[in-house]
């Protein structure tokens, strides 16, 4: 068996000429092997049993050699992808699972069943050329560029992928040769295998985007250092996987997702500060602010296509405003485009931000300068942390929405960021409590969130009327100032309701 170790890239066709210098400017000794044309036959059952266990099952030919190779459950993070793996040569390019040692599949698996369902569901053929490089500190690290096509029910989807694997050394030499690649050309971390893509493909299953962050998934009598770990694991890969959603299909729905990841980062360093010193976060907090900024328009723009959507109710009010038209198009016509946007994915910073991420979690980063205080605290069970975090935020909502008097706009206005907080606070550690009685009490409180971004709306056209002599305009003020009293007036209820539930913790 063996473990890969190993760093994916996805690389578009003008940077390619650039990479064979610039591994040799990195490297003490460079070996390049034979360019090879390596076709692939994923194989699984109708049902996708294979798929359902997080196992990948290939076989692959190069000329007349064929071998069989099976990729059990692993991990991926920030690019990253650390699979157990197990090759066999075979006659053919047929499988046979039987050859492989029973110690290697799951409890229970049937196999007479699978091996007898088995049948290719994709297939990946692509050019392999490959450099074997040893660094200067003696690590050998395997560059492998990967040009070609993954094919499925007559679809076809491009591959252009460049890998970097750690053969033999230190893991340092294989973030410093990736830092190199980043600091000269544009790759993109990729957090999809082959595979996946193909299964997707085979499947019309095409990636979508989420409509919240979700639950983090934690393990059972977790420590706050494996919360933590969850945690960040989980923001980097909602970012990457927002990031190939809109690369997919533009959608500033799905930029806003990017933006929930990247919150959800920051908001973990905040809630694990008990071990996690900031001096560990300092240049990612740094990043992750730059990069927050480099989307601040976003919600904006979410507020401008709300405006004149035909769908909506602000549609015809606006369109009988014709000088508060002009300006909403003048103010969509200075937004970010979609290349933009592709650029900023595909640039050095936002990519080495993600890899930083990767290795502050790999490497452990905050454990450096650890006192006795971080310890205990990392290695506490997280529930007692869950209920202090909580009884923080809810001693700080109950007193900016207190029970005894009525909010206005601006007081809810206002509150947004504690109670995202609060909310994502919950999307930490919610999974240490029972689903149905936490979505209970959570329920209004996301209701008011929603109505506060709809406050943000009427508020943020509110702005563009005012000063405007045009009597629509005026119109359009006393009709939004209604609106606003009404969303209040129903945010109250909810308001009222959220303060009267019992706390799940």
């Amino acid at each position: 068996m063996d473990t890969e170790i190993e760093l994916k890239f996805l690389v578009s066709d003008n940077e390619v000429p650039l990479i064979p210098a610039l591994i040799t400017q990195f490297a003490k000794k460079v070996s390049n092997k034979p360019a090879k044309n390596l076709k692939n036959a994923y194989f699984d059952t109708p049902s996708r049993e294979l798929r359902a266990l997080d196992i990948g099952l290939r076989t692959r030919c190069n000329d007349d050699e064929c071998e069989q190779t099976i990729k059990l459950a692993g991990e991926v993070v920030g690019g990253l992808h650390q699979r157990p793996e197990y090759n066999l040569p075979i006659q053919g390019s047929r499988p046979d699972i039987h050859a492989f040692d029973s110690s290697i599949w799951p409890m229970g698996v049937q196999l007479e069943s699978i091996a007898s369902n088995l049948f290719p569901i994709f297939s990946t053929n692509f050019i392999r050329r490959t450099w074997l490089i040893e660094t200067e500190a003696g690590s050998e690290i395997e560059v492998v560029l990967d040009k070609g096509e993954i094919s499925a029910q007559g679809s076809v989807e491009p591959i252009s992928e460049l890998e970097i694997e750690l053969i033999e050394g230190d893991k340092n030499d294989l973030f410093l040769l990736a830092d190199h690649l980043l600091q000269h050309i544009g790759l993109r971390l990729g957090l999809y295998s082959k595979a996946a893509r193909g299964y997707r493909l085979a499947d019309d299953k095409p990636l979508k985007a989420n409509k919240t962050l979700g639950v983090i998934k934690l393990p059972r009598g977790c420590s706050q250092e494996q919360a933590l770990i969850a945690t960040v694991n989980h923001g980097i890969q909602f970012v990457q996987k927002h990031e190939q959603c809109y690369l997919d299909s533009p959608s500033l729905k799905t930029l806003k997702r990017v933006i929930d990841g990247v919150s959800l980062i920051r908001h973990a360093f905040w809630l694990f500060e008990e071990f996690v010193d900031k001096s560990s976060t300092e240049f990612l907090r740094k990043e992750l602010k730059w990069l927050l900024s480099e989307l601040g328009w976003v919600e904006n723009a979410i507020h401008l296509k709300t405006y004149t959507s035909k769908r909506h109710a602000y549609y015809k009010r606006i369109s009988n405003a014709p000088e508060l038209a002009q300006v909403i198009t003048d103010m969509k016509d200075v937004q970010p485009t979609v290349t933009d946007i592709e650029d900023l994915f595909h640039c050095s910073r936002y990519n080495r931000l993600i890899l930083a991420l990767t290795r502050w979690l790999l490497d452990k980063s905050w454990r450096k300068n650890w006192d006795q205080n971080a310890i205990t605290a990392a290695q506490s069970p997280v529930g007692a942390l869950a209920k202090r975090a909580y009884d923080h935020d809810w001693n700080k909502l109950t007193t900016l929405f207190p029970a005894d008097s009525a909010m206005t706009v601006k007081e809810y206005l206002e509150c947004r960021q504690p109670l995202e907080n609060m909310l994502l606070s919950g999307h930490c550690l919610g999974k240490l409590y029972d689903k149905e009685t936490r979505q209970a009490f959570r329920a209004p409180w996301v209701d008011i969130v929603y109505g506060i971004y709809e406050l943000e709306t009427l508020f943020y056209l509110r702005q563009l009327c005012e000063g405007q002599p045009s009597e629509a305009l005026q119109d359009i003020l006393v009709w939004l100032q209604q609106k606003a009293d009404f969303l209040v007036s129903a945010m109250e209820q909810s308001r009222q309701a959220s303060l009267n539930s019992e706390p799940y913790w």
